[in-house]
């Protein structure tokens, strides 16, 4: 079985203007590397032999660097997109060759994630759909104050919020691409929305590795910053 990995990379990428003007979000260096140049050298690594991209911004700008995929190890395929389909969409073009369990991730996420350890988990799972998911905790910033009448009682430092993210990560089994319409805008958002709605089983695996999202140009730079540290 040749293990396949669906990248999505056709985002706009809007929110990291002016860097995306010239070059497609996935494509943006983090050292030397583009941030695709990373994930796929990741997957490669963890097994992946057969890794398609799923383009619509400057398409061609992903074609002509990355070529047949060959200098990594691996077989690459450019799927591009008409027209805008979402994040689940653009899977549902590739039916015809995707009839074995395979892995999707976003084009803007840096992970170390054992990508072997995530595919070999969903595989146990009696799911069509395996996410990865990410605690993230986020410091409150205020102290809560009681009080009677003018005068203070007591002061309580409120914990940090802690919550759990979606990171951009899945595991697919053949049959969720019957739930995702043909030729229609639709998000992986609303596939899980529906799978749910549906009363259908869907896993999870806890990311507990370094992992980033590259949304912002905050992200970005915090990429920058973080990524060569934990590599």
């Amino acid at each position: 079985m040749s293990r396949k990995a669906v990248i999505l990379s056709g985002g706009l990428g809007t929110r990291l203007k002016p860097f995306t003007d010239a070059i497609p979000k996935p494509l943006l260096p983090i050292g030397e590397k583009a941030i695709l140049e990373i994930q796929i050298e990741r997957l490669v690594n963890c097994g992946f032999k057969e890794i398609i991209l799923a383009t619509n911004y400057k398409s061609r700008y992903i074609e002509n660097f990355f070529g047949d995929g060959s200098r990594y190890g691996m077989k690459l395929t450019i799927s591009k997109e008409d027209k805008p389909l979402g994040t689940a969409g653009p899977i549902k073009l590739l039916e015809n060759i995707l009839v074995e369990p395979f892995l999707v991730m976003n084009g803007d996420v840096l992970s170390l994630v054992d990508f072997d350890r995530i595919y070999q988990f969903a595989l146990a799972q009696p799911s069509d759909l395996t996410v990865g998911i990410k605690k993230i905790i986020m410091p409150y910033a205020f102290g809560n104050i009681f009080f009677d009448g003018e005068r203070v009682t007591k002061i309580e430092e409120k914990p940090d919020l802690v919550t759990y993210a979606l990171a951009g990560i899945y595991i697919m089994k053949p049959g969720i691409l019957e739930k995702i319409p043909s030729n229609t805008y639709f998000g992986i958002d609303k596939l899980i929305q529906s799978m749910l709605a549906a009363n259908e089983l869907i896993s999870k695996y806890e990311i507990n590795d370094f992992w980033l999202d590259i949304g912002s140009v905050d992200d970005y730079e915090k990429a920058q910053q973080e990524y060569m540290n934990f590599a």
